[in-house]
């Protein structure tokens, strides 16, 4: 089965989703501007339900078409926090937050609220879930759609360099950025911090709790395994970064996944393009993996 008749299957399992043809418009309510970047706050119309808040960051130096992050935030039970992680930062990400440092080496970075976070906030993640599984629809489904839609507002701004454009996130950000390179082949280069999971090990070590309820796709199981939908990334850059004591990674997955992951990448006649690292470590990003993870970006963005 090819790429694209995955990619299309999986998209099939994200329940009902907005036309896809639907016009994005764009309000700037404000502008803001850190040591090494100038920022803009937006209200995105993505998906004709709700409108999307989201910060879009730009080198202070430089000019002309920026290689641009599309940048996921995490989970970690804040609500609040939302797209501030990109220009705040959260307790297990490195410092600087990622605005700063991907801004003073020449990358431009938008985050947006997701669907309860932020300034989207005000239902709970679990009254989301059951409307929606009402209507037909998948919360995760409507969150990859709106991660989808922000690359389409991307390839149109003037400022983003649209041949290169990553992704990357740690925990539920992480699993946005593998999700939406597996879909979206726009997406040049895929960093995932902290969360490639392998679904089946996380059952065996009984670790589903370990994640919201968000995560959960129906049907899922039945067609894709992780190995599977990361595959539909190659032989695009893809790193993965993790610890050997996150109970939401479990080890058993991860060599599972990588195994299966050098075997796809050879075949696609890119073995360098993938690589997976492990540490010693729980679910946090530390020193070396920022270390890595900029490389790994100066390479191949």
């Amino acid at each position: 089965m090819s790429q694209q008749t995955m990619r299309k299957k999986l998209h099939g399992l994200l329940g009902d989703l907005p036309r896809r043809s639907r016009r994005i418009t764009v309000s700037k309510c404000g502008e803001g501007e850190g040591v090494s970047y100038r920022l803009e706050k937006l209200v995105l119309e993505l998906n004709g339900i709700e409108p999307v808040p989201a910060y879009f960051i730009r080198p202070k130096n430089g000019s002309g078409k920026f290689p641009t992050i599309l940048y996921n935030h995490s989970h970690g039970g804040d609500y609040m926090l939302g797209k501030n992680e990109l220009i705040r930062g959260n307790a297990y990400i490195q410092q600087p937050p990622y605005a700063e440092e991907l801004a003073r080496r020449g990358y431009a970075a938008l985050c947006i609220d997701t669907w309860a976070f932020g300034e989207r906030r005000g239902r709970t993640e679990h009254e989301i879930f059951k409307q929606m599984l009402w209507s037909g629809q998948v919360m995760w489904g409507m969150m990859v759609y709106d991660s989808l839609r922000a690359v389409d507002y991307l390839v149109s701004r003037p400022d983003v360099d649209s041949a290169r454009i990553g992704t990357l996130g740690l925990s539920m950000g992480s699993t946005m950025a593998w999700w939406t390179a597996a879909l979206d082949t726009r997406i040049k280069v895929c960093v995932d911090i902290c969360c490639l999971t392998d679904f089946q090990e996380l059952i065996r070590a009984r670790g589903l709790d370990g994640h919201g309820i968000y995560y959960y796709v129906p049907g899922l199981l039945k067609h894709f395994t992780t190995a599977q939908i990361n595959a539909l990334i190659s032989p695009r850059p893809h790193l993965s970064l993790a610890g050997r004591y996150d109970l939401l990674t479990p080890p058993d997955g991860l060599d599972k996944i990588d195994l299966e992951l050098r075997r796809v990448y050879r075949r696609d006649g890119a073995p360098q393009a993938w690589k997976l690292l492990t540490y010693d470590t729980g679910h946090f990003e530390n020193a070396d993996m920022r270390s890595k993870i900029i490389q790994f970006l100066k390479k191949w963005l």
